[in-house]
């Protein structure tokens, strides 16, 4: 099984001004952060953020938010550490299409009027990152599995303020059906081929996170 970028969202959680420099290797995982955001970015993949009690642990972090906001996506201010409590599926979800047609549209016999299209299925595949990985990343990536999203959390681009937490949230995550996965991988595997427009360009990305 792997990541396809039409069907993914990617999800940031908490690159906070306050957090950040309290992270463990918080340099490296806020790079990968980055390097996830323009991937998304060049794939077309829908990119949202959350930030957690914001007037305590500062606005995300401002070249995170630049291409959250390129993006036109949205950072979703919450208070729970698991965002879905706040209404992180409502924005993941796709809204219900109305039924169109024309004026006198209802005028017609019922068996004449066009059916509403049914609800799009939408992108049901969230690629999550952030911090803090035993907190904030975990409960909500419990929270998306609840509500029957697939979960791809991203190592490298995930941490906490120690890396025993860190990794103790792998271990759960893994064990409650997330999938974990790097950076590189999920820049590959939205791309799938070397014949891929932007294949140039998430090459040259990938080669940064290498030096």
């Amino acid at each position: 099984m792997l990541l396809d970028a039409d069907d993914s969202q990617l999800v940031l959680v908490d690159y906070q001004t306050r957090l950040m420099p309290a992270i463990f290797e918080c340099e490296l995982v806020l790079a990968n952060a980055l390097r996830l955001a323009r991937l998304a970015g060049l794939m077309q993949v829908p990119l949202w953020g959350t930030a957690q009690n914001p007037d305590g642990l500062g606005a995300t972090m401002p070249e995170l938010q630049t291409l959250i906001e390129a993006a036109a996506g949205r950072t979703l201010a919450k208070m729970h550490f698991n965002a879905v409590e706040d209404g992180l599926s409502e924005l993941l979800r796709p809204p219900v299409r109305k039924a169109q047609g024309g004026g006198n549209a209802r005028s017609l016999p019922k068996h004449l009027q066009k059916a509403a299209p049914a609800e799009e299925e939408g992108r049901g595949v969230i690629v999550l990152a952030g911090c803090e990985a035993h907190v904030c990343l975990l409960q909500t990536a419990l929270g998306l599995l609840d509500e029957e999203f697939e979960v791809w959390v991203v190592t490298d681009a995930c941490s906490s303020r120690t890396e025993r937490n860190r990794d103790a949230a792998f271990d759960r995550l893994a064990g409650a059906g997330a999938e974990l996965v790097t950076t590189e991988m999920v820049a590959f595997e939205w791309l799938r081929t070397a014949e891929h427009p932007a294949f140039g360009k998430v090459l040259e990305l990938v080669k940064q996170g290498a030096a």
